[in-house]
């Protein structure tokens, strides 16, 4: 399939846009579930993969398999772009037309399950206990989804870059502190020899820039939102670790330790030598590894404090709310879960598999393989973003507020006003009750 990218991996949060109140009027809508003739029931799925064969394919695949297995339901699959797939779905619940399956990218999960789009996954939990945390998409203490895979931000570089300038290695257990990341980013800058030290992708948009640094306000001891009872961000988002993160996000810039805006190709700048650390996902360890061999290093987040934090969470299947046939939909739920489907879809995607059994199907992310590090990782350091219908504008929120404390702006108006915004949302839509 094409190389993934953050924009790829993760949806843009179209729902932001959208009044939530808005997307409240959908719930309790029908389903698209039908008799055949023959008295088999059709089930209609929906997915973004119109644009991704190799994943789509997989899908597919699992699809055939569970028609071919019994003779009460038939899945029909129907692929859209992705670019479109939010606006689809969103459409479709207004008009009370959603599929009785779909997939949805992570973040958006507690917002649909609170809109009515998503019924719980019942009778499931035996089967969702053997997947990674990250990859089940919760609200209210119900699950509404699941996902055969997550990817794993982390810190690449090479290995004799670090030596040259007798910079630590970091490890799992070891990550680099706060302190040494800049030493190091110090050197590096220092030598002349990189254009740029460290590049945090900033000229990625939508998505990437609260799944990608959002973690690195949490390392700080900082979050979105205050996840007691997400109601409020005050204190959270503009407390004393809030604007450590600020001034340390926007002194990169001053420092000249990253360009205010990457280049349109950051991956390129890495492979082409003109960047000495990337910050990206496991997505791109294929091309880095191919370019550099054994010098790549895949290394852990910083910990700024509160320990290495990583986003977690990619896209992820539910059953609608308004399915007529939910018995056959959580049937074929059931089917999709097992551990082969989830290793086929894992493979197709080059992404982590979102179950250990699967993991020791896949080449490369088996225990101690090339690419378990990224399992390791997930595992350890992933953070859901803030299960809360509201996390859509809060996700916008946060991209503006960083990108203007990128530029200039100053830190603590700039999360106070953020802050602000944030809890007005919340509260005018009464938390989400």
């Amino acid at each position: 399939m094409p190389k993934r990218t953050a924009k790829l991996v993760l949806a843009t949060l179209v729902a932001a846009t959208l009044p939530f109140t808005l997307a409240a009027c959908s719930k309790g809508g029908t389903s698209s579930s039908s008799a055949t003739s023959g008295g088999t029931q059709t089930l209609t799925m929906w997915t973004h993969n119109a644009g991704n064969k190799a994943e789509l394919a997989a899908i597919q695949q699992i699809v055939t398999d569970y028609n071919a297995s019994q003779t009460s339901y038939k899945v029909d699959v129907q692929a859209f772009p992705q670019d479109s797939y939010n606006q689809s779905v969103v459409a479709a619940a207004a008009a009370k037309k959603l599929p009785c399956i779909l997939d949805t990218d992570g973040p958006n999960v507690s917002n649909w399950a609170w809109a009515g789009y998503l019924a719980p996954l019942d009778g499931m939990d035996d089967i969702l206990s053997k997947f990674m945390p990250s990859v089940l998409g919760k609200w209210n203490g119900k699950t509404y989804s699941y996902g055969y895979y997550d990817v794993a931000l982390n810190m690449m570089t090479r290995k004799s870059t670090l030596q040259k300038y007798g910079i630590r290695i970091p490890t799992i257990d070891s990550p680099w502190t706060s302190d040494e990341f800049t030493a190091a980013l110090t050197k590096i800058r220092d030598s002349g020899a990189y254009q740029n030290p460290f590049d945090l992708q900033t000229s990625s948009t939508g998505e990437w820039w609260p799944y990608a640094y959002s973690p690195l306000l949490q390392s700080f001891g900082g979050d979105l939102i205050n996840r007691t009872d997400y109601k409020s961000a005050q204190g959270t988002l503009n407390g004393p670790e809030a604007l450590a993160w600020a001034k340390w996000f926007r002194g990169l810039v001053t420092n000249k330790l990253i360009p205010l805006k990457s280049s349109a190709a950051p991956d390129k700048d890495f492979l082409n030598g003109n960047t000495a650390i990337i910050y990206n996902g496991s997505w791109g360890a294929a091309d880095a590894t191919k370019q550099f061999g054994d010098d790549m290093l895949f290394l852990p987040p910083v910990d700024f404090g509160k320990g290495p934090k990583i986003g977690g969470g990619s896209w992820q299947w539910g059953v609608s709310a308004g399915c007529s046939n939910k018995q056959g939909a959580l049937d074929y739920m059931k089917f999709a879960a097992a551990d082969k489907y989830v290793a086929a879809v894992a493979v197709a995607t080059n992404l982590i598999p979102a179950t250990d059994a699967a993991a020791a199907m896949v080449p490369g992310f088996e225990a101690g393989g090339a690419n378990d590090i990224f399992r390791q990782y997930a595992k350890k350091y992933a953070v859901l973003r803030p299960p809360t219908p509201g996390y859509t504008f809060i996700a916008t929120e946060f991209t503006k507020t960083a990108q203007d404390i990128l530029n200039g702006a100053d830190p603590q108006q700039a999360l106070d006003t953020a802050v602000k915004n944030i809890d007005a949302n919340q509260a005018s839509n009464n938390y989400f009750q």
